[in-house]
């Protein structure tokens, strides 16, 4: 008679080793340290680039701003002061280890063409919202690629592209009386330690969290939903974030 254990045995053989245990599930809020990391600020002299290099700046960063013209990155470096540089677009990149690409959607595509090499091997972060105005108020655009960062995957086939900070408010980010920024930010990508990364980063900015949110094929709803935050803010007279519910940040250990 065959028992139940002699079914998947053979006499004279060992028998089959078990099944290796798996590994227990990451705890999703165990980030790595960014703090010496050179974070760049492409378009760090418009406001929302601006806003982005002091609130980083502020945290104990080290951020250097980039414009085309490196006169006017560092004039905007020295009026924010916190040690933040100024330099051209393309030294930016190369000085950097993360670069954020805040410049306006209509000089987003021509930019980075300019900086392919230059970004080449480093992790960027696009903020970019491709929105239209007109008198019925903010709209989102779709562009060919399916949304700005896509776009900048695309054309950065040699940098490791991700998506965030796109909900923020520039006048929050750039008042010295606010200390604390309440908002999620939603960070999508292709490479989880990408992500982990960028949302170790907007966790240095005081009453900020990052939020993993998916791929970059989702990234044009992300981008898209700051045309709603415009009309909240002008129905409102706010400066409307966003904040996801049930997501707690505490280990799961």
């Amino acid at each position: 008679m065959t028992s139940p254990d002699d079914v998947n045995s053979t006499p004279g053989t060992a028998p089959a080793a078990p099944a290796p245990a798996k590994a227990p599930a990451k705890d999703p809020w165990d980030l790595p340290d960014v703090s010496g990391l050179v974070v760049g600020v492409l378009g760090g002299t418009g406001d929302q680039g601006r806003g982005l290099a002091y609130r980083l700046a502020k945290a104990g960063q080290k951020v250097i701003i980039g414009s085309r013209n490196a006169e006017r990155a560092q004039t905007a470096a020295d009026e924010l002061g916190l040690g933040v540089e100024g330099l051209d677009n393309a030294e930016c990149a190369r000085r950097s280890d993360i670069v954020i690409v805040a410049v306006p959607w209509d000089g987003h595509a021509k930019t980075l063409e300019s900086l392919r090499a230059d970004l080449a091997g480093k992790l960027v972060v696009d903020c970019v919202n491709p929105l239209g105005f007109d008198k019925q108020g903010a709209y989102a655009l779709k562009p060919e690629e399916g949304s700005a960062a896509q776009q900048a995957a695309a054309l950065l086939p040699e940098s490791r592209v991700t998506a965030a900070f796109h909900h923020l408010s520039a006048v929050l980010l750039s008042d010295p009386e606010i200390a604390e920024i309440d908002t999620d930010v939603m960070v999508l990508g292709e490479v989880r330690a990408d992500t982990d990364l960028v949302q170790a980063l907007a966790a240095r900015i005081p009453g900020m969290r990052g939020v993993f949110a998916g791929r970059l094929r989702n990234a044009h709803q992300v981008e898209s939903l700051v045309a709603n935050l415009i009309s909240v803010n002008r129905r409102y007279k706010a400066h409307a974030g966003l904040r996801v519910t049930d997501v707690q940040a505490v280990s799961s250990k």
